[in-house]
């Protein structure tokens, strides 16, 4: 081989070795493309600085690799892969600048020389070199054609003299150049003011987890994913950790079979357990590791909590440790107090040795919680703990009040289940509170048992304690035989205990006048259940408890909604709603479930099923969480909005996760069934299966019509009027149109003498619906007249149908009529391609909002009055109040209605 050859060789191979440093990996087989954060890092590109801050495993590299590849063609990008050789700074440099020259060839002759001769015990003037190489920089790059240096696992190579020196290249970077980094570990830089100058776009471990939808694309990638509650199990406990999902898909890859395939995610198991070991806990300080063992038993904790658990001070000094190394900690809070430890890794925790056995460091935790007035999390500890005693002796503390205020009766009877049943009737407070709990959840024969063994504590010490004793046994029946259905003990036991409850017990009281307002309503007198409400409402007051105000604004709506006061009754929920706004966001509250659900039922019937939908979700994530029943209220109405759109796979969907729940925990059909096969019938009627709706609708009618019909269920108080409209419905179907016609007529008069204007308007709608399919348009002009003096409280979802088959007959009778809630709201829900043609002399034809507002101009609205009332921005307001002007030919509001007026358009 010549000198030449040789040369050109040795050049070759130097020049691979070196382009093998700065290699960009490719991406991983199986990755799924975060287009959502590549656009996020691309509207970083303005800036100076793209920071990757997550623990390991969240995808960062690879995400750093995407975002290179789908870089514009104008931009250029230098990969810098860092290991912990390159903690020290000159040989970082060194490889930084070799790096450079790729890019710009000439760049740095002197400078590397510089670095190559330093000597590591000597000082270098780190500062100075990077000055002079920026300057030198910043005359070969191109701002045309940028460049992005990526720097991957910076905490590798992060030391504090590095710090300093990419401190400085951040201050001084030159145009044309921007700095995207990759770390575990949050770099000791200064980065406020680039944050505020916009300068620094960063993403951290939040905006790294998968979501749904990516954890399916991952899970998708094996041909034997789990389905159903398995799936999304696996996604819940996974946190989006993309490495835990992968594991999984290792595991279920050696499983083969479907048979084999691994049912969970753990993190003490595995390729999972090994990874963290080795990644993450192996190279924690000692004292570190300590403390994750000994706090891995709890599921959320603070500083403060640690240390009564270790008996130190030095927790919040470790938790920022924790926090600054990306150790897998999950804040639970904006304030930065209280956190949990992502699932798997609190998984390979607990299968570790704490310095302590677990009932001493529950036992410990239990003192703080109840220390520091958190009883549901004392108990808790102490069951955990194995010290039942003490745990029944904690919820001895736990008030009737507060128990009827949150009304989570899932939490007492979870811990009921480790609780022996000695020591659940060792006590009256004790069987008193359980027994409330159990006839809350509707478990009303085990309330009832447990509170028979009240009589072994009669009589009682003093004749005080005696008439304190009974009154709560009567209030307590009175509730039992409310679910049962049977009127006229609900009205014995509940007036009585009225009379004889002490005023301490105002939380029984409210319950008692809660469950005689809803019977009531059941009686179609809602003057009397108006009464009910007023005085709970001034009774929560008094005590200034905001959880039986919230409950007494629920009741309120209830009835406002019964009369047809939707929009009323909107304000109620809100109001209770607000009164909660002071409560911790973490804790769960039935109360705030109720009035969360009912807003979305009151949405829904004002026809904005889509913000109705999201509030009833939203409700029923804490209604099951509390175990409260109102979660048939959510699954009911959603599924008659699903029905209403021609969705009946999903609305049957939504009426078997209802049973479900039901069936689970043990709560009597009398509850739920009926409500439940109602929403069904006008699904089926919907589908046109009328055998099926005929046959349940009889059944129904048998058990809630005539001289022994049942009471009304509690969370469907009308039930017996709202059977006879699917009845009404049942015949029009079947062609027996005067029947129905008789049956809706006497709706309308029930509604009419009892002030139900919500079943007025509902079955008004229903019979005119019934006229225009039999071509009796005068008929139906006349009950619309009806319909819409019931409908003024804001109730529009009666109107529906009308509006989908008979909008032109609609529209033309509602402009008919003179201007009113109903008729402007109903107006503004016809097809909005529509358009009412003004008469000879106008330029343009006002649209059906325009001339809605006009008529509110004309009746001398303001802006803001006219906003509220149609539900639309001030802006908007605004301008359609400018087309109208400019339709008309006019400059101001007075004479755009004059001109209305001189062209018929007003009347």
């Amino acid at each position: 081989m010549t000198d030449l050859s040789r040369t050109q060789g040795f050049a070759s191979q130097a020049m691979s070795i070196l382009e093998g440093r700065f290699f960009r990996p490719p991406l991983p087989e199986g990755h799924v493309p975060r287009a959502r954060l590549c656009q996020r890092l691309h509207a970083g590109l303005g800036g100076r600085l793209l920071l990757v801050n997550a623990p390991a495993g969240f995808g960062k590299s690879s995400l750093a690799v995407e975002f290179c590849q789908g870089l514009p063609n104008h931009w250029s990008s230098l990969w810098l892969g860092l290991s912990r050789r390159d903690n020290d700074p000159g040989r970082f440099l060194e490889r930084l600048l070799e790096g450079l020259q790729q890019y710009c060839p000439a760049l740095g002759g002197q400078a590397l020389g510089l670095l190559k001769m330093r000597q590591r015990h000597q000082p270098f003037a780190f500062e100075e070199w990077l000055d002079g190489l920026l300057d030198e920089l910043a005359r070969h790059l191109q701002p045309h054609n940028p460049l992005l240096l990526v720097l991957d696992d910076y905490h590798l190579a992060q030391g504090p003299v590095l710090d300093r020196c990419l401190q400085f290249f951040l201050n001084h970077l030159p145009p044309g150049l921007v700095l995207l980094v990759t770390s575990r570990q949050r770099p000791d830089w200064h980065l406020a003011r680039l944050r505020l100058s916009r300068q620094l776009l960063e993403l951290n471990e939040q905006d790294l987890r998968l979501t749904t939808d990516e954890s399916l694309a991952v899970l998708g990638q094996q041909p034997t994913v789990l389905r159903g509650q398995a799936l999304d199990n696996l996604i819940q406990r996974s946190d989006g950790w993309v490495a835990g999902l992968r594991f999984w898909l290792l595991a279920a890859n050696e499983a083969g079979a479907d048979s084999a395939l691994p049912q969970a995610l753990h993190g003490g198991e595995g390729l999972i357990r090994d990874y963290l070991l080795e990644e993450v806990i192996e190279i924690l300080p000692a004292e570190v590791q300590g403390f994750l063992y000994d706090t891995a038993c709890q599921e959320r904790f603070c500083a403060e909590l640690c240390d009564a658990l270790r008996e130190s001070h030095d927790s919040a000094e470790i938790l920022r440790y924790l926090q600054a190394h990306q150790v897998f900690l999950v804040p639970l809070d904006e304030h930065g107090r209280w956190f949990r430890y992502h699932h798997l890794f609190s998984d390979l925790l607990r299968t570790r040795q704490a310095s302590l056995p677990l009932s001493s460091l529950h036992l410990r935790a239990c003192r703080w919680f109840h220390g520091q007035g958190l009883l549901d999390e004392a108990v808790e500890q102490a069951l955990r703990a194995g010290h039942l005693d003490v745990a029944a002796n904690l919820v001895q503390n736990l008030s009737e009040e507060q128990l009827l205020a949150e009304q989570n009766v899932g939490m007492l009877l979870r811990w009921k289940m480790d609780l022996p049943d000695s020591l659940l009737i060792s006590t009256p407070r004790l069987i008193v509170l359980y027994s409330w709990a159990l006839g809350l959840a509707g478990q009303l024969d085990a309330a009832e048992e447990l509170a028979s063994h009240l009589s072994r504590f009669l009589p009682a010490p003093s004749a005080t304690a005696q008439k304190s004793m009974l009154a709560q046994w009567l209030a307590l029946s009175g509730v039992i035989a409310r679910g049962r259905g049977d009127r006229q003990r609900t009205l014995e036991y509940c007036s009585e205990a009225l009379h004889s409850l002490p005023f301490k017990r105002y939380g029984q009281r409210l319950v008692c006048l809660s469950t005689l307002s809803n019977l009531a309503i059941a009686d179609a007198d809602f003057w009397r259940a108006r009464g009910w409400n007023r005085e709970a409402l001034e009774l929560a007051q008094r005590v200034g408890n905001p959880l039986f105000e919230a409950l007494a604004h629920y009741d309120r709506a209830r009835v406002l909604h019964a009369r047809g006061e939707v929009l009323r009754a909107l304000d109620e929920v809100r109001q209770g709603l607000q009164r909660l706004q002071g409560l911790s966001a973490q804790r769960l509250y039935a109360a705030r479930a109720r009035l969360t659900l009912y807003e979305g039922y009151l949405l829904a019937a004002r026809l904005q099923p889509e913000a109705g939908r999201s509030r009833l979700r939203a409700g029923l994530i804490e209604a099951r969480a509390c175990r409260d029943i109102s979660v048939l209220i959510g699954h009911c109405v959603i599924a008659a909005l699903d029905g209403r759109e021609g969705r009946f796979a999903e609305a049957f969907a939504e009426l078997a996760e209802a049973e479900r729940l039901m069936h689970i925990w043990d709560v009597p059909p009398i509850f739920y069934l009926a409500m439940i096969t109602l929403v069904k019938c006008e699904l089926w009627l919907a589908q046109g299966r009328t055998d099926l709706a005929e046959s349940w609708l009889l059944r129904l009618g048998q058990t809630y019509g005539g001289e022994q019909a049942a009471a009304a269920p509690e969370f469907h108080p009308l039930l017996p009027p709202h059977i006879e409209l699917q009845q009404a419905l049942l015949e029009r179907t079947q062609g027996r149109l005067e029947q129905a016609g008789r049956r809706l007529q006497a709706l309308v008069e029930r509604g009419q003498a009892s002030g139900g204007q919500m079943l007025c308007v509902t079955a008004l709608c229903q019979w005119m619906v019934l006229l225009l399919a039999n071509n009796n348009e005068g008929q139906a002009r006349d009950l619309l007249v009806l319909a819409l003096e019931s409908a003024r409280g804001g109730a529009l979802q009666p109107f529906q149908r009308l509006l989908q088959d008979h909008p032109q007959w609609l529209r033309e009778q509602l402009l008919l009529q003179p201007p009113g809630p109903a008729q402007i709201g109903l107006l503004g829900l016809l097809p909005a391609l529509e358009s009412i043609e003004p008469a000879s002399g106008a330029s343009e034809a006002l649209s059906t909002r325009e001339m809605a507002v006009l008529e509110l101009i004309a009746q001398g609205c303001s802006n803001q009055e006219i906003s509220e009332r149609l539900f639309i921005s001030l802006h908007t307001v605004k301008t359609h109040a400018s087309h109208i002007n400019s339709k008309l030919g006019v400059e101001r509001r007075t004479q755009a209605v004059a001109r209305a007026k001189a062209l018929g358009m007003l009347h």
